[in-house]
């Protein structure tokens, strides 16, 4: 089977089911108008790869309940995230010291505020934090906000690791790709927002709960490995073997196509332990079960929705259209 094929199959095998708000195409109209507000440097042939880029469809996607104002601050942010990954892995991508830089002046703007000058952050994509970061600073409580920021720091820890790697020629072997993987995917940045949609925000220690974490674990791996097939042709020449297929490839010295097999076989079985996993959720009581409920499909929408938006975003090949209205 080629790549295309397994993808295919998989999508077929997901037991989640697809979710998209009426609004994703109005918000994504919304955001072509915004980017060049910002001062982005956007010719039309970027404008167009943005457009195809479907961002607003991929936000829908993982909160399908979100309000078209909401839809807004989460594209907005999904959107810096996608600047920032290809700022970090393009053809000039920015150096270990540059994204470290990065990453201080990010953290400084969520738990500091606005009024300071961050330096590392500046310019347009400190203008889109700024935009993206307003309604969850005014609504979420201080721990939501501490919990978000962490997540972002280990992501940006993460893109920093990687980026070492990539200037040492050190290529990760399997169990520490996908550690790594965990937090390069930005996966666990996109669940906390989960409670910005719902409005009830977790306790910390119900969010932390070993069985909650585990499944939030295993839903990233399915995202990650998932989007590493549909990748792999691009990051054959550039990921410095920072791909699941490649790094067993690596390890286990085999040839592509059964590497391939094989980081489609580990998608299997992580599925089939995620879906173990959620029938093993106990009752956390009346006053906490819709906020426990809403995070574990949060979880699973953002499984399902990296999915489908593989196959309507141009970044990936599988892509043979332009997105519509069809969830």
């Amino acid at each position: 089977m080629t790549t295309g094929e397994i993808l295919r199959a998989l999508r077929a095998e997901c037991p989640i089911p697809s979710q998209l708000p009426a609004h994703a195409d109005q918000v994504h109209c919304w955001l072509l108008g915004l980017l060049p507000e910002l001062g982005l440097p956007l010719d039309d042939a970027a404008l167009r790869r943005l457009s195809r880029g479907a961002f607003a469809r991929y936000a829908g996607r993982l909160y399908p309940g979100a309000t078209e104002a909401d839809l807004r601050v989460l594209t907005a942010l999904f959107t810096w995230f996608f600047l920032v990954d290809d700022a970090c892995d393009g053809p000039n991508r920015l150096t270990p010291e540059q994204i470290r830089a990065l990453r201080n002046g990010t953290l400084a703007l969520l738990h500091d505020g606005t009024r300071l000058r961050q330096t590392g952050l500046t310019g347009p994509l400190r203008r889109l934090l700024v935009l993206a970061w307003r309604e969850p600073r005014r609504r979420m409580p201080a721990r939501w906000r501490v919990r978000f920021a962490d997540a972002v720091a280990r992501h940006l820890d993460g893109t920093w690791q990687e980026a070492v790697n990539k200037e040492t020629g050190r290529r990760p072997g399997v169990d520490e790709y996908v550690e790594l993987r965990r937090s390069t995917s930005a996966a666990e940045v996109s669940y906390p927002l989960v409670e910005f949609v719902s409005g009830r925000p977790l306790p910390d220690p119900v969010y932390h709960h070993p069985l909650l974490r585990e499944i939030a674990r295993t839903g990233n791996d399915l995202l990650s490995w998932y989007n590493d097939l549909a990748s792999l042709d691009r990051d054959r020449t550039t990921a410095g073997g920072h791909n699941l297929v490649l790094a067993l490839q690596t390890e286990l010295d085999l040839p592509e196509a059964e590497a391939v097999e094989r980081a489609a076989e580990h998608w299997q079985e992580a599925m089939r332990r995620f879906v173990a996993l959620r029938a093993t959720v106990p009752s956390f009581g009346p006053a906490l079960d819709r906020a426990v409920a809403d995070h574990l499909d949060g979880v699973a929408y953002a499984v399902r929705g990296t999915i489908d938006w593989t196959f309507e975003s141009a970044r990936y090949p599988v892509s043979a259209a332009p997105p519509t209205s069809r969830p």
